[in-house]
């Protein structure tokens, strides 16, 4: 039986550092909250090559005396609190004393400091843990720490960082988010010796979001402010029908504290419930303040995770005050929005212009099927997403290689007895067995799919030139994304060019895709990216992706509703590999029989 022995100091700071360093990020998160901890008004940070080389974070703070810095190395060694009881009273950043000296295990790493009272700083040198030297130093007022080699003493962790610009815009989307806590502090950041953003103090929140984020995304935004109790909500909003694919725009602080909390999450969804389409997310940035007794920061070893005292308080609370600014804006829904219910309306029937009524005993002859079908391809010089163009009759026929089931139906859809339009998205047919309910909608995103799956593989992806490039201004992470897959996205029909540092314009869309759509279509495309929905290494999952993508977020339906482009509908529907549902699996059609009916009536 092996003894049980107490790790050293250094082993226990490694492991230590697994849960608060897992990248170059972590480093520079935790460093810069020291900074504003110590009460600098200005924060430079530099790093190079993602900060594999080097990290350097540097403050006007208070600065430490000798002995204080020498103290900071020690494991859970800090000056934010003294007892437990301090936590609920927590007003600053950092508390737990684990950063520094996990961060000096793992790197070679330089701390010179001066307070206030002192002539000379103070420089230490520590290499993977071990203190090298300690002396004195000629700086002003504050902190500087430069982390180099990060990984040195554990190479395994190295392998499993990114690549350089992946990590990079890690750490730049990291100050931002700091830069936006605190739009008092003046932020510098440099990388690899190029200045990547300096922001002065901002006043005002939404100049601060705008040289963060945007000009494009704070013209969406409205001001928030809201008070109850104890409770106290400020910052920006989305304006009604301004959403994102993805929550990477949604960004919540807790006590001046950027958090990951789902209560506050999905409080801002619910509130958006009737603005917002299902699977849409609100960009936001809002400061939520409460007394520090009512919240707990002291959850994981990152501080991104908080508890509420009191979460059903806090949740009525945020949707009550976004859906007042909501209403006053002529967008909130109504009340039963924050309990996530909307009522659903009975379905309406769509009565058939006369000149598209026709006896039901009317046979309709194949080739009025291939002229009515063709003259719906014909409409538009480009196809879009929602136009039916005429299925191919030259080579083999498709049908030949369905199953028998589905030549079956195929063939037997001619001799349906169009009804017609239940809701404006269903069309109704009568057949010998009962009643077939067809979904428009999943009809056309499963033919769009497969066809754009044919044109993926042979790669004959047109595109057409815009006349008017549309401008594209993304955050440090998606940019990056974007353009590790460019090379991916030229291939399958879009042409975007880098017009400045994370600015890109789309000159070359597919032809399937509206203009007005580009912009939103790559922004969900980049979301599913973060979000890993969407492949990033194999080509033929990624091209299935876009393909699934496009159908969901580009099928225009077309304006003809008359029974010949219902039957030229099922027509293409069925000589499809895979009729039966649309790509995200939703039935494209279904069968209510007479016996199902005769007992809903209880024949």
């Amino acid at each position: 039986m092996s003894e049980i022995r107490i790790l050293p100091d250094h082993v226990a700071n490694q492991i230590a550092a697994g849960e608060v360093i897992e990248r170059p990020a972590a480093v520079v998160k935790e460093l810069v909250e020291n900074a504003l901890d110590a009460g600098a008004t200005r924060v430079e940070v530099e790093f190079r090559h993602g900060g594999r080389s080097l990290m350097r974070i540097e403050d006007n703070g208070h600065g430490m005396t000798r002995d204080n810095a020498l103290l900071s190395l020690e494991r859970h060694a800090t000056s934010k609190i003294n007892e437990a009881v301090d936590l609920d009273m927590l007003g600053s950043f950092g508390f737990r004393g684990e950063a520094v000296p996990s961060i000096a295990s793992v790197s070679k790493f330089t701390l010179q400091t001066r307070a206030q009272a002192d002539e000379l700083g103070t420089e230490i040198l520590v290499n993977g843990g071990k203190i090298v030297h300690v002396r004195e130093c000629g700086r002003p007022i504050g902190t500087r720490i430069e982390v180099e080699h990060l990984f040195n003493s554990v190479p395994a962790r190295r392998k499993f960082l990114k690549r350089d610009r992946t990590e990079a815009a890690h750490i730049v989307a990291g100050v931002r988010l700091y830069a936006l806590a605190s739009p008092g502090v003046a932020f510098t950041l440099i990388e690899d010796g190029r200045i990547i953003f300096q922001s002065p103090e901002c006043p005002a929140l939404t100049d601060r979001v705008a040289e963060i984020f945007g000009r494009q995304l704070a013209e969406q935004l409205v001001p928030l402010k809201a008070d109850e109790g104890n409770f106290h909500l400020e910052g920006l909003i989305g304006r009604p029908g301004v959403g994102r694919s993805t929550r990477h725009e949604m960004i919540v602080f807790v006590n001046g504290r950027p958090v990951d909390n789902r209560t506050l999450n999905y409080a801002l969804i619910e509130s958006y419930h009737e603005s917002l389409p299902k699977g849409r997310y609100p960009p936001a940035f809002v400061f939520f303040t409460l007394p520090p007794h009512e919240v707990d920061v002291n959850v994981h070893p990152a501080k991104r995770e908080v508890r509420f005292r009191s979460e059903p308080a806090v949740r009525g609370f945020v949707i009550r005050a976004v859906l007042e600014r909501l209403r006053e804006l002529g967008g909130g829904g109504a009340s039963n929005a924050a309990d996530g219910y909307a009522p659903n309306p009975m379905p309406q029937f769509e009565p058939l212009p006369k000149s598209e009524l026709r006896p039901i005993s009317e046979h309709v002859e194949p080739s009025e099927l291939s002229k009515s079908a063709n003259a719906i391809a014909q409409r538009s010089a480009v196809p879009r997403l929602g136009e039916l163009r005429q299925a191919p009759t030259d080579g083999p026929a498709i049908e030949s290689i369905q199953p028998v089931t589905e030549k079956r139906e195929m063939k037997g859809s001619r001799s349906w007895r169009f009804i017609g339009m239940a809701h404006g998205s269903y069309g109704l047919f009568e057949t010998n067995a009962g009643v077939m309910w067809v979904n428009r909608r999943a009809a056309h995103e499963r033919i769009w799919f497969e066809r754009l799956q044919d044109e993926f593989k042979a790669g004959e992806v047109a595109g057409q030139q815009l006349l008017l490039p549309v401008p594209l201004e993304l955050d440090p992470v998606a940019s990056a994304m974007l353009v590790d897959r460019l090379e991916f996205l030229t291939a399958h029909g879009f042409g975007l060019a880098e017009f400045g540092r994370n600015f890109f314009r789309i000159e070359t869309i597919p032809v399937w895709m509206e203009p007005a759509d580009a912009e939103p279509f790559v922004r969900d495309l980049l979301g599913a990216l973060r979000d890993g929905s969407f492949p990033a290494d194999n080509v033929e999952l990624a091209r299935e992706s876009l393909a699934r993508l496009a159908c969901a977020k580009g099928v225009r339906l077309p304006d003809s509703t008359g029974e010949s482009h219902w039957r030229a509908l099922l027509d293409q529907l069925f000589a499809c590999r895979s009729p039966h549902s649309s790509p995200v699996g939703r039935p494209t059609y279904f069968e209510m029989s007479h016996g199902e009916v005769s007992r809903r009536f209880q024949k």
